[in-house]
């Protein structure tokens, strides 16, 4: 019988390219009407999305790695 491999959902990765999608477009459509105060806004969300999808793919690679540690203890 075959075991089931887990499903790890790393909802923070689509979650994160929204984000960063968001604030790439949020950029454009800022410089084109010469809105200051949004850029920043819009840069401080793409900022902040990039190392939030980073961490959630590292989080989900540990949680795999552990996984084969337990396999291997049983």
């Amino acid at each position: 019988m075959e075991e089931k491999k887990k499903l790890r959902c790393p909802l923070g990765v689509p979650g994160g390219i929204i984000a960063a999608l968001i604030g790439l477009a949020g950029i454009i459509m800022n410089i084109v009407n010469f809105d200051v105060f949004n850029i920043l806004i819009s840069i401080a969300l793409l900022l902040l999305a990039m190392p939030f999808v980073r961490v959630t793919m590292m989080i989900h690679g540990a949680n795999d790695r552990l996984d084969k540690l337990e396999e291997k203890i049983k």
